[in-house]
C-alpha cells in the first residue's frame, strides 16, 4: 500500500499518541476532522494500525528484572516448535518471542519479572518444563538504551 504524506503524518502521530483525538490529530496534519477520519479507518481496514494500548512503566509496577533467553530446542519440527510456541505465549511474564535462525539458539524470549527469584521460578519452573526445550542462555539487561515501540515509516 502507498502512503501518501498526510497517512504518515496520521500513523507517525498516533504512534507517538495513541489517545489523540480525531480533532486535534486533524488539526495537526493540516486536514479537516472527517477526511482524517476516513483516513485513519482506512489504515484500520488496510490492517496498518493493528490496535492502540498503554505503554506502562516496569519498574513502578514492581517488575525489575529483564532478561533475554535464548532457547535451543532439542528437535527442529513444526510439530515441537507449535508446542512451545502455544505453551510459551501462555506465560504472561513473556513480552516477546522470536524464531531466530543464525545463532545457537531457536527462539529468543524477552521476559520481565520482580526479581532474580521469580526468574529463576520462571525458567526452572515453566519455560525449561516445555517439552522440546533442550538448552537455555540467558542475559540479563542492565538498562535500556533505545525503548522504541514506533516503527519507521518509509517515505
Amino acid at each position: 500500500m502507498a502512503l501518501d504524506r498526510y497517512d504518515r503524518m496520521i500513523l507517525e502521530t498516533l504512534q507517538a499518541d495513541g489517545r489523540i483525538n480525531n480533532q486535534d490529530l486533524a488539526d495537526r496534519i493540516g486536514l479537516s476532522p472527517s477526511p482524517c477520519l476516513r483516513r485513519v479507518r482506512a489504515l484500520e481496514a488496510d490492517g496498518l494500525i493493528v490496535g492502540y494500548r498503554a505503554h506502562l512503566d516496569a519498574k513502578k509496577l514492581g517488575l525489575s528484572l529483564m532478561a533475554l533467553i535464548g532457547i535451543a530446542m532439542d528437535q527442529h519440527t513444526p510439530e515441537r516448535f507449535a508446542h512451545f510456541e502455544a505453551n510459551i505465549a501462555a506465560i504472561p511474564e513473556v513480552l516477546e518471542c522470536l524464531l531466530i535462525a543464525g545463532q545457537r539458539a531457536d527462539y529468543q524470549l524477552k521476559v520481565v519479572v520482580e526479581d532474580m527469584e521469580a526468574y529463576q521460578e520462571l525458567l526452572l519452573h515453566r519455560i525449561t518444563r516445555i517439552a522440546g526445550v533442550a538448552g537455555v542462555h540467558t542475559s540479563f539487561v542492565l538498562r535500556r538504551v533505545v525503548d522504541r515501540a514506533a516503527l519507521p515509516l518509509p517515505g
